[in-house]
């Protein structure tokens, strides 16, 4: 899947004379915490809540409120933005783009189409969409199985779920703690939770490392409500 399905398209955009009190009023009126920093039409910068925050006046200033107002109205965002700025074209893949923002400790990524600036992808876009990888938040069995790394060992899974009247809806591998073999994590609905193990157990080279229902169980809460 590439960025541009998974964006915000159109992002909102300032320029590098935008002022402090200007960028906090926009982040504000539409809930957003990023704001790319645009001239020209060309991409030039990124300013982010934390910038403006760190760089206001601190609440245990002497300065007077209206001394603060003129000060954030002076203060520019060329100032404060992060330049240059990191971004990726539009065909870059989801986990081409995750791998770019863990790498740069980053939250957030411009989507251009040549040098025009077309969209926007958070940690919370990526995180949606591995979400609905993993078939999160859909009802069913979760299936973990530690599977040796062998020709046809997917295809003989598929197989025998599908003989058990299983429907597959989503399946991802990651590294297991040996070379030899890695995890699969399987969601899936329809069949029989018995026959479910019982399928996978007559596998060779394949361990069940965890069988549960659904997601739902992890969400815990604590503390008062207020």
């Amino acid at each position: 899947m590439k960025v541009k399905q998974r964006m915000t398209p159109d992002p909102i955009t300032i320029t590098p004379d935008t002022t402090h009190r200007q960028a906090v009023a926009l982040m504000d009126k539409h809930g957003i915490r990023r704001l790319p920093v645009v001239k020209d039409g060309r991409l030039i910068g990124m300013v982010s809540q934390s910038d403006l925050v760190s760089s206001a006046p601190s609440k245990a200033t002497s300065l007077s409120m209206y001394e603060i107002t003129t000060l954030l109205d002076k203060l520019t965002v060329d100032r404060i933005m992060t330049t240059p700025v990191i971004a990726v074209d539009e065909n870059c893949s989801l986990a081409g783009a995750a791998n770019i923002m863990l790498k740069h400790r980053i939250g957030a990524l411009p989507i251009v189409r040549g040098e025009e600036l077309v969209g926007i992808i958070t940690e919370t876009d990526i995180f949606r969409a591995f979400v609905e990888v993993m078939g999160g938040g859909e009802p069913g069995l979760q299936i973990d199985l530690g599977v040796a790394d062998e020709r046809g060992q997917l295809a003989a899974i598929a197989n025998a779920l599908a003989g058990v009247g299983s429907n597959i809806v989503s399946i991802t591998t990651f590294e297991g703690e040996e070379a030899t073999h890695g995890i699969l994590s399987i969601k899936e609905q329809g069949a029989d939770e018995a026959a479910v193990r019982k399928a996978l157990d007559e596998l060779t080279g394949v361990e069940i490392l965890e069988f549960r229902i659904s997601e739902q169980d992890c969400e815990h809460q604590f503390g008062k409500s207020r």
